[in-house]
């Protein structure tokens, strides 16, 4: 069986690699990021690990890039447990609309391809992998019929939640988190019927120190400034907790419930 984090080259999604080589073994991460050749960390974090981890060159804006690589996990592992999607972007420009001035329909569309099609593409084609999974992930009911085989997690951020949103702005980003929760909804629905159930969720990682954050760190109380590792660590804490009646929700990095 394989574990699956798409968008593994740095920050969180690095960091899910290494958490889960450490601590869930023995079976196998797939690590995916955009090109494989210029991720030293990631290929040096393989080196060490190379009886149980893999890299797979995924371009989460390729339908084509997704689809080879679920065909290669298919041949390689057969099913999966656990697909991490940590793939982000805040805006083009690395910095977040301001006013409406700012907006620009490419930006919008880049961003929304970045942290929503993405995610979304994956799942149509892992989910049949998914399906196939031993449910190693989360707690499971002793009722079968209430029992998932994998999950799927996407990378959400607070600034996503439409009832939340009291200051504006940064409109390609929260949209295209907004869209991502939405998506994660639907799948909840369709991928938690019949036999073969998989449990969907958006989880906030807070605020991390990474390079998507970094133009706002000043901004943010040092106790709110999260590294990697504690970030990780509380996600994890929340996905070993995950079943089928926790399907379709956003939660934070503290087990608390987003609303839409």
């Amino acid at each position: 069986m394989g574990r699956v984090v798409q968008g593994a080259s740095r920050g969180l999604g690095f960091e899910f690699c290494r958490y889960l080589l450490l601590n869930k073994s023995p079976a196998a991460v797939i690590a995916t990021c955009r090109n494989p050749d210029a991720a030293q960390h990631l290929a040096a974090l393989s080196a060490q690990h190379a009886d149980r981890m893999t890299v797979l060159k995924l371009d989460v804006n390729r339908e084509d890039d997704i689809k080879r690589a679920a065909e290669s996990v298919k041949a390689a592992f057969g099913k999966v447990d656990l697909i991490i999607n940590s793939s982000a972007m805040l805006h083009p420009s690395g910095k977040g609309e301001t006013s409406l001035r700012d907006v620009s329909a490419q930006a919008i569309i880049s961003t929304l391809t970045t942290n929503t099609v993405g995610p979304l593409v994956m799942a149509k084609y892992f989910a049949p992998l998914l399906q196939k999974g031993t449910g190693a992930f989360g707690q499971q009911f002793p009722e079968k019929e209430k029992q998932h085989s994998g999950i799927i997690v996407k990378m959400t951020a607070r600034v996503g939640s439409i009832g939340d949103n009291a200051f504006g702005g940064w409109y390609s980003y929260r949209m295209s988190k907004a869209a991502l929760n939405m998506a994660t909804r639907n799948l909840s629905i369709e991928l938690g019927r019949g036999r073969s159930k998989i449990v969907c969720v958006s989880l906030h990682p807070g605020t991390v120190n990474t390079d998507l954050s970094r133009p706002y760190h000043r901004n943010v109380p040092k106790d709110k400034l999260f590294c990697t590792e504690y970030s990780v660590q509380c996600l994890m804490n929340i996905i070993d907790t995950l079943n089928i009646d926790k399907t379709g929700k956003a939660y934070a990095w503290d087990s608390t419930e987003i609303p839409w």
